[in-house]
């Protein structure tokens, strides 16, 4: 099969040199017609062959590095990256039945995302690339996993900036409803086709883990979403309180209460910017707070200003914090910079008129891994600190 032909700038070709996997519109140099969603030979502007890659014509991110060979990438290549995948999560099944099987850039292979909650399979497919490929795709998950269902969460954003519709639906097997899983033993009820994401946040699972070892006394889990962080602390604190601005997620965490007979955990309906100064006016204390916001920053432009909304609840939570308590406290915005976010809560503290130690740095879990050269697949950190006075 012949293979069509993209010539890329210097600066494009350093930059897949230097490990990233991505070269923008502006360091395309030339297409020679290749079509949108075709896998392409990648070349510098001396003529050197530096790989192949999937070829997007209407975003901006007009090539994705698959391989630095000049090989074909067909179904059997599609199944060993697959494999390989899959292979380097062996041994999560014994902590967890919902978590990640493909990465994306984080598993070298860009804009594919493939998670497991029980055995339904999930896929997205971000570019032109991946979506011309999604049916060989959902073949080889159903010959490898042998799975009851695969289903698409192609409903997101990103899709558009590649001229791809958003939907959802079944693309092999029976539809899911709603399914129980299992995550370091804290049972949760998802939704593959109707929850956040792909039905859950799957990259925080590690650091829930974390905060079950290190939370007591009584604890504020602020952001709960369905629970996460208040389910996995539970067995160890006193009591938990659960606060989320999203009625919904309130719902949905009060049933995961149930499913674990949490007794000890209250889910509260609030919006945790007002939640916080009100608790702080009330004269309440806790011994672990966590903090697990949505991404405050989504581009380089709201860096400011995210950093002024994490500085607040960070400041509050100090505040709330009694002497040698325990503060996680989290940012999934890519933009935030690990330094970024060190530089946020050594203000919070002054500001509050706080000593913290960290304890412990942390990122997303490990089946998130990051891909060295390429800093995108490095987004969620996680600091865990404790007030010495």
């Amino acid at each position: 099969m012949s293979v069509q032909t993209v010539t890329i700038s210097r600066r494009g070709a350093e930059r897949l040199r230097g490990g990233h996997l991505w070269v923008y519109r502006s360091d395309v140099s030339e297409t020679a017609g290749a079509a949108g969603g075709s896998t392409v030979r990648v070349r510098d502007e001396r003529g050197r062959t530096l790989g192949r890659a999937l070829y997007s014509d209407r975003s901006e991110i007009a090539v994705r590095l698959l391989t630095w060979r000049d090989e074909e990438t067909g179904h059997d290549w599609w199944r060993a990256r697959l494999r390989a995948a899959i292979s380097r999560r062996a041994g999560v099944e014994k902590q967890a039945d919902a978590f990640r099987l493909v990465y994306s850039e984080g598993d070298a292979l860009p804009s594919l995302v493939v998670d497991r909650y029980a055995d339904v399979v999930v896929l997205q497919t971000l570019s032109q690339g991946t979506e011309s490929l999604k049916q060989m795709l959902v073949e080889l998950l159903v010959e490898e996993l042998s799975p009851r269902s695969v289903v698409e969460r192609n409903d997101v954003r990103v899709r558009r900036l590649e001229g791809l519709e958003l939907k959802a639906g079944v693309l092999w097997g029976e539809a899911p409803g709603e399914l129980e899983v299992v995550q370091h033993g804290v049972r949760f009820l998802v939704a593959p086709l109707g929850g956040q994401k792909t039905g859950a946040f799957l990259d925080q699972r590690e650091n829930h883990a974390a905060a079950a070892r290190i939370a007591r006394g009584r604890a504020l889990d602020c952001f709960t979403f369905n629970g996460g962080f208040a389910l996995a602390m539970a067995a160890r604190c006193e009591s938990v309180l659960g606060l989320d601005i999203s009625g919904e997620a309130v719902a949905a965490a009060r049933r995961n209460g149930e499913l674990n007979n949490a007794a000890n955990v209250e889910f509260r309906e609030a919006n945790v910017f007002d939640a916080l100064r009100e608790l702080q006016e009330a004269g309440e204390h806790f011994d672990t707070v966590v903090l697990d916001p949505p991404a405050f920053a989504k581009n380089r432009a709201s860096v400011p200003a995210a950093a002024r909304g994490y500085k607040e609840i960070n400041l509050r939570a100090l505040k709330l914090l009694t002497p040698g308590g325990t503060l996680i406290t989290c940012t999934c915005s890519h933009h935030m910079t690990e330094p970024l976010f060190l530089d946020v809560l050594r203000d919070a503290a002054a500001d509050a008129r706080r000593r913290l130690q960290i304890v412990e740095r942390r990122a997303q879990s490990s089946d998130h891994p990051i891909l060295v050269g390429v800093p995108e697949t490095y987004y969620l950190k996680c600091v865990v600190a404790r007030m010495i006075d």
